[in-house]
Order: structure tokens, then C-alpha cells, then sequence
């Protein structure tokens, strides 16, 4: 079983900081592309940043200059570092994988449970 766990959410004041953690666990070959979402509510999930393997970072245009994504191959964990937090980035966070290979041509795209970020104003 491949699972993905975070942490890290909370409530912290607009221009504060917060720091996610996600850590895959179970037996795992590699992992390709590791990312955060997020979904506030009456509001679909959308991609906040996301990392590949190789190091190659995209992000939200809404978040970028204020977070910053970062990767541990050796420990599968994927980290998001959230400065200048504003209240619209009130939200649910999902730590994604969009493969996780759990054989040598078998994988998982794999979800995490949620932490739930609060920024009050």
C-alpha cells in the first residue's frame, strides 16, 4: 500500500508563514512528479506547485514570488514553504504523486488526505 501523509496546516495571520510536509510511504521503486493542490470552498482543486524528479518547478501564478516548493528524492517528501500568507489562500492542501512506481513498469497516481491552511485577515 502506497500512501501519501502531510502536515504541517493550521491558522496563522495574513503575512505569515506556514510550512507542508508530505512523505510517501509503502514500497516504492521512484516517484515522478510530487505537487500541491488546493481546494477552498464552493471552489474547484487547483494546482499550487508542483516539482519533478528532475527539479523542474512550476507554480500558480497567484502564488508565485511567495511559495516555494522543494523536494528529498531520498526521503520521497515533497515541501511547500508559504510566505506573505494572504486569505484567499484559505484552503484545503493535497499532496499529489502523479506516479508513483510501486514495481519496475507499475505505478499509482496517489492523493494525500488534506491539511486544511486558515489565514485569518
Amino acid at each position: 500500500q502506497v500512501q501519501l501523509v502531510e502536515s504541517g496546516g493550521g491558522l496563522v495571520q495574513a503575512g505569515g508563514s506556514l510550512r507542508l510536509s508530505c512523505a510517501a510511504s509503502g514500497s516504492i521503486v521512484r516517484i515522478n512528479a510530487m505537487g500541491w493542490y488546493r481546494q477552498a470552498p464552493g471552489k474547484q482543486r487547483e494546482l499550487v506547485a508542483a516539482i519533478t524528479s528532475g527539479g523542474s518547478i512550476n507554480y500558480a501564478d497567484s502564488v508565485r514570488g511567495r511559495f516555494t516548493i522543494s523536494r528529498d528524492n531520498a526521503k520521497n517528501s515533497v515541501y511547500l514553504q508559504m510566505n506573505s500568507l494572504k486569505p484567499e489562500d484559505t484552503a484545503v492542501y493535497y499532496c499529489n504523486a502523479d506516479k508513483i512506481y510501486y514495481m519496475a513498469w507499475e505505478y499509482l497516481e496517489v492523493w494525500g488526505q488534506g491539511t486544511l491552511v486558515t489565514v485569518s485577515s
